[in-house]
């Protein structure tokens, strides 16, 4: 019989729902049940994507033994950190506090206060590699809790004591403003931890780490130091071509387990891909290789066909689902490797032989008998050295990958997690606006526009607070600062891309909800979780990059984009985000690549671009053409002077009186008036 999981949206949740473990949703329940049976909790988090997570839920939550004990001794606590992040958050820290270090699975044990005690990731079924069997850990655990309570007690309150500490995640609110030589020092900390012959930082495991990278595209674009651009490149270029991407069908995995990008975890994440997709496409802009703008295009293009949720019967699509699983049939990474065989099959001989010669598939294999493909040399050299036309050698590649794709989708596909999270479609929206008007791909605006107009209309509450997470036609949970500021941002880019003013109100709403709910106004920053949300043991700040942009990082690039843009003005919330954060800054900036972005930001940034056309048929041309280079720390106005839509009528509506006055295209098609700080003094036109 089902466990109470079954009544969940999360696909996570419901993957636990036939095992043998009572599993409960998080909840003030499932503590009162604790305290009146005199049990701890036992808090098991994941998500639907993590190999280790199916790994243990195999090897223990489906084994009936195991289940018995964890129903006699514990009320036990299943969580989707992707729907709680809030929770992830806190007792990851916890985790990380009490072993040095964390992941997925994520297992803690907790009094009934919520007071974490004992933690862990992973544990197998037996003992094995100096690790105890998770039936030992629960034996341990029961006899401590049963004879050395006060133990656990008084551990329990130093941990979630240091927890709230860690909440803050800084020191005292600096008087000042950090320095924009802060900004010079972290992207030196960056250079000096690229890996020089792989790209990347550090060692393995390697994560693309795309707040590094734009971070570095950035600096690169003001200051001309060719080390970042070189050091970016480097990165992008050797992830391109390892097998963390899938060369096949597009996108990339999460991270990879080598140093040179080969063998990846093979889960795909709409967060990661929605980074990088802008990531690479800033890339084209900054060295204008077309490279990195066909990585780009090729990410997108993968999440158009495979990720866009169709909506309900009669109700709105275009949202994107969050993941892909690594495993298939129970083995990770089985959808995605190959035999020369297979290939030969499907391709014929001498295009199979030739493809498998450039995507390094081989008898011999190199992943556990299998081929992942990858390039061990550019396509360019490859056509070097077989004398060939590299753009016909492409041409036929990418016949012959598009025949493998399709004969792939025969196969038996990875799980896919179709819940859409609102910050991660943000990350995605603005990547499909950015992307659509730098390469002229007007299919990508309209993705990013019905992913917009879906998150607007479906994930919001009656008062017009968005909601989280949606799932088969039912959004729910409170928003946290990331949906609102990542989101606000992706429409800002939506209008800048397609001039439409709508997108930019919307904008300036979700940044008012910030400010309303989210800020200390007190210390400084802002705040995870909004001041209405459920109150957990603490509430965090969030400074640092991680899967995501950090929250204050988002909040204060996009309050300050705004600022310099429309008839509000944050520029104080900003300033006093930076110094609340000059602790993280200085100390932390390998950590913290956004939040040095919005330093730079500041201190480089406030150039106003406003853009007057005569007539709106013409916006996508212009829009190419004006945004073609990335132009880090200008804003763009528009001023279309047949506009019939919303508000054109009176744009200063929205947008700052002080850039619009007196803009008119002066000639045929544009003008463009190049500001700074609301003071314009030169202009171009018909360039």
């Amino acid at each position: 019989m089902p466990n109470s999981l079954a009544e969940s949206l999360s696909p996570y949740l419901l993957q636990h729902q036939d095992n043998p473990v009572n599993w409960v949703a998080w909840g003030p329940e499932a503590f009162e049940t604790a305290k009146a049976r005199d049990v701890p909790v036992f808090l098991s988090v994941g998500y639907a994507a993590c190999h280790w997570c199916h790994v243990m839920a195999h090897e223990s939550f489906e084994n009936e033994e195991v289940g018995a004990y964890l129903n006699e001794h514990f009320v036990c606590i299943k969580v989707d950190r992707e729907e709680r992040p809030d929770i992830d958050q806190i007792y990851m820290n916890a985790v990380q506090l009490m072993t040095g270090h964390g992941g997925w699975p994520m297992s803690v044990f907790m009094d009934h206060d919520g007071r974490p005690f004992y933690s862990g990731t992973y544990w197998p079924l037996h003992s094995r590699s100096g690790m105890p069997g998770f039936p030992q850990v629960l034996e341990a655990l029961v006899d401590a809790w049963t004879n050395r309570r006060s133990d656990i007690a008084d551990h329990a309150g130093e941990i979630t004591d240091a927890l709230a500490q860690l909440a803050v995640g800084t020191g005292t609110t600096s008087k000042d403003v950090p320095g924009a030589d802060r900004v010079g020092v972290a992207v030196e900390s960056l250079l000096k931890s690229v890996d020089q012959t792989w790209g990347g930082f550090g060692s393995a495991p390697k994560f693309p780490h795309a707040t590094d990278l734009d971070l570095m595209l950035r600096v690169a674009v003001r200051t001309g130091d060719s080390r970042l651009t070189d050091a970016a490149e480097l990165t992008l270029d050797r992830m391109a071509a390892g097998g963390i991407r899938d060369h096949i069908g597009g996108g990339f995995s999460r991270y990879s387990v080598d140093g040179h990008w080969l063998v990846p975890h093979f889960e795909k994440m709409l967060y990661d891909n929605g980074l990088l997709a802008e990531v690479y496409t800033r890339a084209f802009q900054v060295t204008g290789n077309q490279r990195h703008a066909d990585v780009a295009a090729e990410i997108l293009t993968y999440l158009q066909r495979d990720m866009i949720d169709a909506g309900q019967p009669g109700g709105l699509g275009g949202g994107i689902h969050c993941s892909e699983d690594a495993d298939s049939e129970g083995v990770e990474g089985k959808f995605y490797v190959w035999h020369p065989s297979e290939v030969f099959e499907v391709l014929g001989e001498e295009r199979g032989s030739r493809f498998c010669a450039i995507y390094d598939i081989s008898e011999r294999g190199n992943f556990e008998g299998s081929s992942i493909p990858n390039l061990r040399q550019s396509i360019a050299k490859w056509a070097e050295q077989s004398a060939t036309d590299q753009s016909e050698l492409q041409r036929l590649l990418d016949e012959d990958k598009e025949t493998l794709r399709l004969h792939r989708a025969t196969r038996i596909a990875p799980g896919r997690d179709d819940k859409i999270v609102v910050a991660w479609n943000g990350l995605a929206i603005r990547a499909f606006a950015i992307a659509g008007v730098v390469l002229g791909r007007e299919d990508f605006i309209s993705t990013a526009t019905n992913a917009a107009r879906f998150a607007l209309s479906e994930m919001r509450d009656a008062d017009g607070r968005l909601l989280h997470v949606y799932r088969s036609g039912t959004a729910h949970l409170p928003g946290y600062v990331d949906d609102y500021a990542i989101l606000a941002d992706a429409l800002l880019a939506l209008y800048e891309a397609t001039a439409d003013q709508a997108w930019l109100a919307e904008a300036v709403t979700l940044a008012e909800q910030i400010v309303a709910h989210f800020q200390d106004s007190e210390a400084g920053g802002f705040y995870y979780t909004a001041d209405d949300s459920e109150q957990l043991i603490t509430r965090i700040k969030d400074w640092h990059d991680g899967s995501l942009v950090s929250g204050n990082a988002s909040a204060a690039m996009v309050l300050l984009k705004l600022s310099r843009l429309t008839t509000s003005d944050w520029t104080s919330e900003v300033e006093a985000t930076l110094r609340c954060g000059e602790t993280v800054i200085r100390e932390q900036s390998r950590a913290c690549s956004a939040l040095i972005s919005v330093l730079d930001e500041l201190h480089h940034g406030g150039a106003q671009l406003v853009v007057a056309v005569n007539h709106r048929n013409t916006v996508p041309e212009i829009a190419e053409g004006v945004l073609a280079k990335y132009q880090p720390g200008q804003t763009t106005a528009w001023h279309v002077a047949d506009d019939t839509k919303q508000d054109a009528a009176d744009p200063s509506a929205t947008i700052n009186p002080n850039l619009l006055a007196n803009k008119t295209a002066l000639g045929e098609r544009v003008t463009l008036y190049r500001c700074h700080d609301f003071q314009c003094d030169a202009l171009e036109i018909d360039p």
